[in-house]
This record gives structure tokens, C-alpha cells and sequence, in this order.
């Protein structure tokens, strides 16, 4: 997978923009917390009538080639590598050993993938000696005559030694993965300071081939061994066992890593660096933790449910960890969020934290990550999608895993909150675009890595699950994995696994959910006459691009008492009313209640029959539906009561979202509110309602909470702490500048922000030093918006004084590694503009010169 973080990084807001301005597909993943499930949405703008009168929905994405798996002429059995690099030079020096075999016809000739190589010799690799090949050469395929027609049930050698050159490849990348060019040298000549030397690489989607000659399609499988030589003082990892590590007279070392069973090639790796390697095991097998040496003494609170996960996922799966271990790694610069590396999952080094940092953490921080990484190694690494088109069966089920984790290790609540933050990802981008799951067309394989395959494959698991059980749920996935064991397979094997084993035909179930594109959209009223329920359901769904679904679904009728009475009903119209007894009229009729439906609900109910809701609530969604729906209502005393009583719940973010809801509080009881949004910001045990409880103080402005802020500058957690200077810097007090003159040198990234938030607003030319100190420690997901700080400070500073920030963000506005970065620097310089006309030829030529389209669409829109 490329999974990125949940949080609202710069790089997901920007994303989140390109997706409402229907510029760009975004990718994974922007959490919106805020916004409930069942939220009536309004539908999709829709384009102008085509020609033949058709209104064509904005969502419906422009016909695609077809992308068909790849015919594999050869099979790849067995890959060795020996290579050593060169620093200066960003090289990488290799020498191939492929072992090959004819699929099924005979072959004459090997077509390789091979990206941007000096080919210096290629051979036969004979009993007793090797044979000379000739070959042609287009800088991306490597096409090898062989001596003679091979049949395939002859394996043979081949040998190329080669350079590699990933810094003179062409830039590509998407969304979820941000560059392309396989392998990174990481501060290669040790010029900056703040930053260690490290190579790693990135192989999916086909980028391995941009390091080593290979079949580069997730349907080929090899078994590998690498031998990479380095500096002595670097560690190395890579797919399998250390077998081998010898010192080398130049005073280099060369270590031999070799995975023993097959895998695709986009999962091989390597990683080097100044590394502490934590130590740990499950069942006689290494699990491992590599960071950098300052983070040895908190690696095993950052990844040390690691083992449990591993426990866990077995037994659920019936399938123990296949693979001899598991190692985990976090490296600089990565471009993107983490990789399921076979054996090795790299991580970004945003994972790695202090203990104070720590404090901040919950699941949602670091554990979706660690999880959904380690399930690949069940779904992707060993069964394998045989096509990019089928990359859901990789992702969805990893994304599935975040569920799964929360619900087992952390409760209903938190697996409801991963539910709920799922589908609106997937609601969110739907907005701009509707694809099939499986998508057998599209104009680049990087569109596949989107919400589409993460967040909406998990929640149509969530689905399936529901409606086969879990026991047959899990024996499924069990037969699916046991069936396929390293293989690579398509769609139709799934389906297969779950009808053999449930012995009922689900292609109803697979067609609307995983071949057709969209989502229902439902309308829910209902009524009570003469001792029965009328419940009325509605698809409005567009049905000409979208099918009508079937819905097999749990609606809960609540009388007097604390138990519903649950009836099972199947939607299978587009309006259908559907009748339940009941002796007397219902206090609340609750459409899919166990909230489990990915659709768009629009549910008819009064506000008594909310509150109602809230007060018995089956699922953490449900609460927070009702707080989303009536937070306009605050003035009402039944649900001022309940919003009091929801900033006491025994979930951490159903207290977060009531305080977000009152902000601007005007309803009953004021002072009383007041006093438990005070409680609520200096003693709730969870940081992020300490620092929700503070923003929302900050929206009275008749209130005096200076205290309460000066206070949370030294709260043990930096997110509440920044909290607290974001609020101080629209309204600083006289002690503000001192408090935060004295922490101006922290190293936590929300601190760093919200210290540059502040100095924008009140700074002046002393703290224009600190921005220009601070720059080399911030990371990549936050330059977006340090820049944009960064420029507004400048407003504030003579225009002499400017011109090695204008250089900076020039710098970065046009050779910026990832379009956010660049778009950032060029917002921070566009401030500068009305002071500074000559800088608007530079964003002009800034503009002209970008080959991002993302980028180029954004321009084009302003």
C-alpha cells in the first residue's frame, strides 16, 4: 500500500481541494472526523445535457483504455542481486542474476523492464561458461535475444550488469506516491546537517525495475537474494534473512540478505542507514524495529503492539504470519506514507516520536499504519492482485484491518470512529468522482490508489462480513488465502471463496459493490397507523450510472424500555415501504442500525426522536450523527442537556465533537456550559479534548480565559499546547511573546507550526531569523503551511530585509519535492506580491515552468 498517515496534513487539504474543485483524482487519505455518516448530502453537480439530451453526472470520469493483467510470456523464478553505489554520483552499481522459465510457448527472446540503465554486459549463465547475449535497448525495456527457443520446462540464467541511475529518470508520482524513480539517496554527501544518510527504495507500482532489471508486473512472483555493499558504519535491511555479512579490505561491508519464498517484484527492497535496531520476537521469529538512534528508547512504544497484531490476525485468520519475520523500518524523505516491503515495511519518519510526542497518540496516529501494513503481508504479499485493476484486493482488505485491530484491541467506540472517518473519505471524494472497485480502465495505474480502493473496499467488506457472519466471514478469508498462497489472482477468487464456503451464489453481491460504480442514496421516512410501522425507503441515486442496490439491512423499533425490537429487511426497489408491528407509536424508528451501510441516508426524524437516539445509541456514529445534526439546536433545553451530558461520555471523541458543536455557545445555563468546557480544557485525560475544549473558549469573546491558555503553553502534550499559542496569536496577552520566545526551539511539528502561525501574526525582522533556522526541521507534510506563515511574516518586515526568504521560497516553489511543498512556497510568495510587483514574473514563470497537472490546474484556477 501507500498509506499516508490519517491527519490533516498540508498535502490532504490540498488534495481535499483538488477533489472539490474536480481538478485532479485525489489520493489517500484526508480523515473528516467532523462530518457524520448518515449526513444528508446534496447530490452531484451535473455537466451540461449532452448531445442526445443526456445529463451526464460530473462524477462520471471520461471512458479509459482498457488495462488488461499482463500476458506473461516468461516467468520470473529467482533474483540476484550484488550492488554498491556510488554517493557522488547517485548510482547505483549492479550486477543481475535472473533465473527465468518460459510460461507456457517457447521463447526465443526476454523482455525485461529496465528504467533509465547504462547496460554494460549481458550473459548466459552457463554450467561452464558464460555465453554473450545481444540485446536492444530503449532505456525502458530490455529486450535479450536469446541462443535458442526455450521451453518451459527448461529454467536458464541470465547476468547483466548494469548502472543505475534513478536521479536522470523522468519525475513522475501521484497523490499517494509522490515520485517515482525507485531509489533514493537520502543526503548522499552528508552536507546537511540536520539530516542522515540514508538509501532506500520504493517499488510500487513498477519502480523497482528503476534499480534492477525485471519483469516489473504484480503477476510474476521470485524468490530473491541481495548482496548490498556499504560504509561500515551502516546497517542494511532488506526482504528476508540476514544469511551473510563480511568485512571487505576497501573497509566497506557486504551483507547478504535472501527471501526464500516468491514474491512480486514491487515488494523487494533495500534500506541503509545509521539505524538503532530494537529487538523483538513472535513465536521464535525476529520482529525488528529500525529508527534512528535518537528514537531507540521510545521504538517499542511506537511499534510494539506489533507481536499482539501478529497474534491476532493469525488466529483470525486461520493463517499464521507466512513469512520467517518481520522487520519494520522509518526513513527521511519518504514519498509516501509506508510500504509493505515483504518481510521490511518502510514507514515514514513522521512515525517515529518522542515521549512527549507519545502523549499525543492514539490509534488513529500510528497503530492504522502499523496495522494495515502487516495485514498486506496476508493480502498483497502473499495472494497477490494479478492486475493494478485489481489492486483492491490488496488494499481493501488492509484498509479492513484498521477496523478490525480497533474493534479487538480498543472496543466498539474507536473501531465505529475508523467506520465513520472511512466512508466520509470515500462520501468526500465520490463528490467528484465514482469508479468501479475493480477497474479494469483507467489512464494511469496510479489512479487506482485512492479512497476508492482503501476506504470504500474496507466498508464493503464491513458489508459482507455483516451479512455472511463472522464465522463465515472468516473461514472465507481463510479458504481465499489458503486456496491462492502465493499466487496472484483476480476478483473472481474472492467471490469464489466466499461461495464455496457459505454455499450461497453472492454475485449479486459482488457485481453492485465491486463492478459498478457508486453508491445508494437513500431517503428514509417513516409513519405509525393502526398498531404497525410503515418504513418508507427510497434509492434516489442516479440509476442510469448507478445500479439499484440490494440492501440487506437491520432497522431497530423502539417503544417504551431500553430495548429495540430489531427487524432484518432486504431493499431490493428503488421505493419500497416495508410495515412492523407495534403496539404503540414508536419514540424512534432507526434505519440501518447497526451502521453499516456505505451509502448517503437522508433519515427523517424529529428532534425528540434524535436526542432519543443519542441517549441510546448502538454505535459511536449514531451519537455522533445526532451532535452533527443538532448542532444548530443548541438553544433548545433537551439538547443543551445533551450536549452537557455528551461532554462527559465515556468516549473521548464524542466529548471532542460537543465541545466542536459549542462553539459560540448561546443556549441555557451558559455559565454552567462554560465552567465544563473550562473542566473539560485542563483536566480531560485525552489531549485532543484538552485542545478542542481550548479552541472552543476561544469563540467567546466576552470571556476572560487568558489563565487557562498561558497555562496549556506548558501542558505536557504539544497539541494542546499549540492550541493554546493558536489562539494567543490573534489575541495575544503581554506574557504571550516570552512564553513562547522560551519553547521556540522545540522539535515537535505542531509547536513548530503553531509558533510560526504566531510570529505571521505578531512577529517583526527578529523572528524572521527563526524561520530561516527553523526551515531545515520541518517536515514535509508541514512546509504548506510554514511557508504561507513564512510570507506573511515578511509582510511585516522591510522589503530590504527579504531577499534570501524570497530566494528560499522561490527555490522551493519551483524544485519543491512534492506539489504541496511547491504550492506552498508560491502561496508564501504571492503575499509578498503587493509590496513587491517585480515578483510577478517570477510566479508567472513559476507557473509556466510547472509539469505537475495537479499543480497546473490549480494555477490555471487562479
Amino acid at each position: 500500500m501507500k498509506y499516508l498517515v490519517p491527519g490533516l496534513s498540508s498535502l490532504m487539504l490540498f488534495v481535499q481541494f483538488l477533489a472539490v474543485a474536480q481538478v485532479a483524482k485525489p489520493g489517500t487519505k484526508k480523515p473528516a472526523t467532523k462530518a457524520p455518516v448518515h449526513k444528508k448530502v446534496a447530490p452531484a453537480a451535473t455537466s451540461a445535457p449532452a448531445s442526445a439530451g443526456l445529463v451526464v453526472p460530473s462524477w462520471l470520469p471520461a471512458e479509459a483504455p482498457l488495462q488488461p493483467a499482463a500476458t506473461i510470456l516468461t516467468d520470473l523464478l529467482d533474483t540476484k542481486l550484488d550492488v554498491r553505489f556510488d554517493y557522488k554520483k547517485q548510482y547505483l552499481l549492479g550486477t543481475a542474476i535472473l533465473t527465468l522459465r518460459s510460461h507456457f510457448y517457447p521463447q526465443s527472446e526476454l523482455v525485461l523492464d529496465a528504467k533509465g540503465f547504462d547496460i554494460q554486459k549481458i550473459e548466459l549463465v552457463g554450467e561452464k561458461k558464460n555465453k554473450s547475449l545481444n540485446y536492444n535497448y530503449n532505456r525502458r525495456k530490455l529486450v535479450i535475444v536469446l541462443d535458442h527457443p526455450y521451453p518451459r520446462s527448461t529454467p536458464y540464467q541470465v547476468r547483466i550488469a548494469y548502472v543505475a541511475k534513478p536521479n536522470e529518470l523522468p519525475q513522475g508520482g501521484s497523490a499517494a506516491i509522490t515520485s517515482d524513480k525507485g531509489l533514493y539517496f537520502i543526503n548522499p554527501l552528508g552536507t546537511d546537517k540536520n539530516k542522515p544518510r540514508q538509501i532506500w527504495t520504493q517499488g510500487e507500482t513498477e519502480a523497482s525495475s528503476c534499480w534492477f532489471p525485471t519483469i516489473d508486473k504484480p503477476n510474476q512472483r521470485m524468490t530473491q537474494e541481495i548482496s548490498m555493499t556499504v560504509e561500515k558504519q551502516f546497517k542494511t535491511l532488506s526482504n528476508g534473512s540476514l544469511i551473510s555479512s563480511h568485512a571487505n579490505a576497501d573497509g566497506t561491508r557486504t551483507d547478504t540478505w535472501k527471501l526464500s519464498q516468491p514474491h512480486a517484484p514491487y515488494l523487494a527492497t533495500m534500506v541503509v542507514g545509521d539505524f538503532a535496531v530494537v529487538n523483538d520476537s513472535w513465536h521464535g521469529k525476529p520482529v525488528d524495529y529500525y529508527v534512528e538512534p535518537q528514537y531507540a528508547g521510545t521504538a517499542r512504544a511506537i511499534f510494539g503492539h506489533t507481536p499482539e497484531m501478529l497474534d491476532f490476525f493469525s488466529k483470525k485468520l486461520g493463517v499464521e504470519y507466512p513469512w520467517e519475520k518481520y522487520a519494520q523500518v522509518a526513513v527521511r524523505d519518504y514519498v509516501s506514507g509506508a510500504m509493505e516491503n515483504t518481510t521490511a515495511t518502510t514507514h515514514s519518519s513522521t512515525i517515529q516520536l518522542t515521549k512527549r510526542e507519545l502523549l499525543d497518540t492514539n490509534y488513529q496516529t500510528a497503530e492504522t499504519v502499523i496495522a494495515h501494513e502487516l495485514f498486506h503481508h496476508w493480502f498483497g504479499d502473499y495472494v497477490t492482485c494479478e492486475s493494478w485493476s485489481n489492486l483492491p484486493l490488496n488494499e481493501s482488505f488492509a484498509d479492513y484491518s484498521e477496523y478490525l485491530w480497533a474493534e479487538y484491541k480498543y472496543g466498539a467506540d474507536e473501531a465505529s470512529l475508523v467506520q465513520e472517518i472511512k466512508l466520509n473519505n470515500y462520501l468526500e471524494e465520490a463528490t467528484a468522482k465514482r469508479e468501479p472497485l475493480i477497474r479494469y480502465r483507467y489512464v494511469n495505474r496510479e489512479d487506482m490508489f485512492d479512497r476508492h480502493s482503501y476506504d470504500k473496499g474496507g466498508r464493503v467488506l464491513h458489508m459482507l462480513r455483516k451479512y455472511v457472519g463472522d464465522d463465515a466471514f472468516f473461514a472465507s478469508l481463510n479458504h481465499y488465502l489458503t486456496q491462492n498462497k502465493q499466487s496472484a489472482v483476480e476478483i473472481a477468487k474472492l467471490r469464489t471463496a466466499f461461495e464455496e464456503t457459505t454455499g450461497e451464489d453472492l454475485t449479486w453481491f459482488f457485481n453492485q459493490w465491486f463492478m459498478q460504480r457508486g453508491h445508494p442514496e437513500l431517503r428514509i421516512t417513516h409513519s405509525y397507523a393502526n398498531g404497525q410501522v410503515a418504513l418508507h425507503v427510497q434509492q434516489v441515486q442516479d440509476t442510469l450510472f448507478q445500479p439499484i442496490y440490494r440492501l440487506p439491512v437491520s432497522v431497530a423499533v423502539w417503544t417504551n424500555g431500553n430495548q429495540p425490537t430489531e427487524h432484518r429487511i432486504t431493499v431490493t426497489k428503488a421505493d419500497q415501504t416495508f410495515t412492523f408491528p407495534s403496539s404503540q407509536k414508536p419514540v424512534l424508528v432507526k434505519f440501518d442500525n447497526e451502521s453499516q451501510l456505505l451509502a448517503q441516508i437522508d433519515e427523517d426524524r424529529s428532534q425528540d426522536e434524535l436526542v432519543f437516539q443519542f441517549y441510546h445509541a448502538r454505535t459511536y456514529q449514531q451519537k455522533s450523527e445526532v451532535l452533527e445534526l443538532l448542532q444548530n439546536k443548541t438553544a433548545e433545553m433537551a439538547v443543551s442537556s445533551m450536549l452537557r451530558n455528551a461532554l462527559n461520555d465515556k468516549f473521548w471523541n464524542v466529548r471532542r465533537l460537543a465541545l466542536d458543536h459549542l462553539r459560540r455557545y448561546r443556549g441555557p445555563e451558559p455559565e454552567g456550559m462554560r465552567k465544563d468546557i473550562q473542566r473539560l480544557a485542563t483536566t480531560d485525560p485525552n489531549s485532543r479534548v484538552r485542545a478542542q475544549a481550548i479552541a472552543t473558549l476561544a469563540t467567546f469573546p466576552d470571556g476572560n480565559y487568558a489563565n487557562i491558555y498561558g497555562d496549556a503553553i506548558g501542558d505536557s502534550s504539544a497539541l494542546v499546547a499549540a492550541a493554546a499559542i493558536q489562539v494567543l496569536a490573534k489575541k495575544p496577552e503581554p506574557t504571550t511573546r516570552q512564553q513562547v520566545a522560551a519553547i521556540e526551539n522545540t522539535s515537535s511539528s505542531p509547536l513548530i507550526q503553531a509558533i510560526a502561525d504566531y510570529y505571521a501574526l505578531n512577529g517583526g525582522l527578529d523572528q524572521y531569523q527563526w524561520f530561516l533556522k527553523r526551515l531545515p526541521a520541518v517536515g514535509d507534510n508541514d512546509l504548506y503551511a510554514y511557508f504561507q506563515s513564512f510570507g506573511t511574516l515578511m509582510t511585516h518586515i522591510p522589503p530590504v530585509e527579504r531577499d534570501k526568504g524570497i530566494k528560499i521560497l522561490e527555490d522551493y516553489a519551483r524544485n519543491g519535492s512534492r506539489y504541496d511543498i511547491r504550492l506552498g512556497a508560491y502561496k508564501g510568495l504571492a503575499l509578498l506580491m503587493p509590496t513587491n510587483p517585480n515578483l510577478k514574473a517570477v510566479l508567472q514563470n513559476i507557473r509556466e515552468k510547472e509539469t505537475d497537472d495537479r499543480l497546473k490546474a490549480f494555477y490555471n484556477l487562479m
